[in-house]
């Protein structure tokens, strides 16, 4: 068999549309507010994509860029302000940030109502416990992708293999609120090959490159591959790259029913549930009813 591959591309497409006409309807610009710390070539190009993307839904970005050696007071401080400033309805601080600071901090310092990286443990701990909350993009990608391929969850096995409070645990957490049987599995995991198999949806997070292997993967299996890797590729060149996932894709077409493959599959899902929070902080902020569809 070969697996149908999950286009998170076009399906990223159709959120960023019906995100731009909720906004079109607002009497209120959305705004998102992104921190870049330092000058990380991949983070500056991920920022400018939010950016770039933001305005083209019809919101406002706010872009703070600072040095790489700002101190911990002055990027808490410019928290605090984004934090009382009504015109921004989501701060994202773009990971990861130099070491003279605490990233949890700074995480937690932000408004947990304009926490769209649903990264504060306040909204941890609501997704946990069954409570609305703003959820992390990427786990959210991934729910929304697999209820419009499955239709419904209730009842099917699911492995997540990675356990990061990012992608991972999340997942996992909106697994279990889809009623699936849900385990979460990593890289110590007794006999993790036989553990894949029995999943009929299978997440793999481990942030290892084309880690799980295609006979690890149960037949007919949905399997969504988070994972971003860059290796050597001197055949297209000195010094370039190709980009794989955590999954061994080649091997993995011949067992799985369906399959994102990488590049085009969870990563557009990021950005545009990142604007499906925004839009959504910004109606909770003035009492106003979210789109469902959006927010998982």
């Amino acid at each position: 068999m070969s697996a149908r591959l999950i286009d998170g591309k076009a399906f990223a497409a159709g959120i960023r549309v019906r995100v731009a006409e909720s906004v079109d309807s607002l009497a209120i610009r959305p705004g998102l507010a992104v921190v870049l710390v330092g000058t990380d070539p991949a983070s500056q190009v991920y920022v400018r994509n939010k950016a770039k993307q933001t305005a083209e839904t019809g919101m406002v970005s706010f872009k703070h860029e600072l040095p790489e050696d700002v101190s911990e007071a002055e990027l808490l401080a410019l928290i605090d302000r984004l934090n009382a400033d009504p015109e921004v309805h989501g701060i994202l601080v773009q990971l990861p940030l130099p070491s003279q600071i605490d990233s949890g901090k700074v995480i937690n310092a932000i408004d947990v109502a304009k926490d769209v990286d649903g990264f504060t443990i306040q909204n941890v701990g609501r997704l946990t416990t069954g409570l609305p909350a703003l959820v992390p993009c990427t786990p959210l990608g991934c729910l929304l992708m697999l209820r419009h391929h499955l239709g419904h969850l209730s009842g099917l096995n699911a492995v997540v293999v990675g356990r990061s409070n990012i992608v991972g645990k999340p997942m996992a957490s909106l697994l279990l609120r889809e009623h699936c049987t849900v385990t979460i599995a990593h890289s110590r995991t007794g006999d993790l090959p036989a553990l894949c198999r029995s999943a009929e949806i299978l997440v793999a997070a481990v942030g290892r490159p084309e880690f799980v292997q295609g006979d690890w993967i149960g037949e007919g299996a949905t399997v969504i591959d988070v994972g971003i890797n860059r290796l050597p590729a001197p055949e297209r060149g000195e010094g370039k790259t190709r980009i794989v996932g955590d999954v061994a894709f080649s091997q993995a077409v011949g067992h799985a029913g369906a399959i994102t493959p990488v590049p085009g599959g969870v990563g557009p899902m990021t950005i545009a549930c990142l604007l499906a929070n925004t839009l959504t902080a910004c109606c909770r902020a003035n009492g106003i009813e979210p789109p469902a569809d959006l927010t998982g």
